[in-house]
């Protein structure tokens, strides 16, 4: 198995912070956001190789920072060749990216960079198992369809699988949302390229494909409890900063 960092966005709504600093590296506590997202994915035997993918703008910067890692899994960095917002390949057209740079035959875990909750991964990953070969995302009950509109909300059935999913919803069916954690078995791997041919003005968020996916395919739910926080607003940023004080 393979895990994969989306950390190739420009993450405009943190300016200025992220202006001239990709946003997995700003510091909560004692270390990057990125950091904590390692620390789970090492300690998963099943990880043979841990990817970053960022883009041209950020590349020599998270150079610097891997230098200083110690982990056993290896750390591969990806360049996917962006320099700016406007040519950003969003977060599917990385992970399409990935998949062909490195011809990817594994088990993909895809993670994005900003992803900072409690706990770890062994409980998603032995769900997700279960349930091979049908995918499986992390989600996370935020309580509030008030702040769920600002995120992917699921609906799931008794058998924890997606019947129906909306991004960024006026009105929420729900308030479980999808955490940008993703269990794609190497066999459907493929379904990221066929969805790209066809929707090619939805290339950014994830949930675009989520939604499209599960309805030709069985696409299971591992709800995560304790905190989560969601790095896109400076709000939950800073919430986040002083939780970790």
């Amino acid at each position: 198995m393979k895990a994969l960092i989306l950390a190739a966005g420009y993450a405009t709504r943190l300016y200025p912070l992220t202006k001239e600093y990709p946003k997995p590296l700003l510091q909560v506590g004692t270390k990057p956001i990125i950091n904590y997202i390692i620390d789970k994915l090492a300690v998963l035997t099943d990880v043979k190789e841990i990817i970053v993918v960022t883009n041209s703008k950020f590349i020599s910067l998270f150079e610097n920072w891997a230098q200083d890692l110690n982990v056993p899994a290896r750390i591969k960095l990806v360049n996917d060749m962006t320099q700016t917002h406007s040519d950003r390949l969003g977060a599917i057209g990385d992970i399409n990216f990935v998949i062909e740079q490195l011809a990817i035959m594994d088990d993909l875990l895809v993670i994005g960079g900003d992803n900072l909750f409690d706990g770890g991964l062994s409980d998603f990953l032995s769900f997700a198992k279960g349930k091979v070969p049908d995918p499986v995302i992390g989600a996370y009950d935020i309580m509030d369809k008030e702040q769920a509109k600002k995120y992917g909300v699921i609906k799931v059935d008794e058998k924890n699988r997606i019947i129906d999913f909306q991004e960024k919803p006026k009105t929420p069916i729900s308030t479980l949302i999808a955490m940008c954690l993703y269990y794609f078995p190497r066999e459907k791997l493929g379904l990221i390229k066929q969805y790209l041919q066809t929707r090619t003005d939805k290339h950014d968020a994830t949930g675009f494909y989520i939604d499209w996916l599960r309805q030709i395919e069985d696409v299971y739910v591992f709800q995560f409890h304790g905190l989560w926080y969601d790095i896109g607003h400076h709000e939950f940023y800073n919430k986040a900063k002083e939780s970790f004080k």
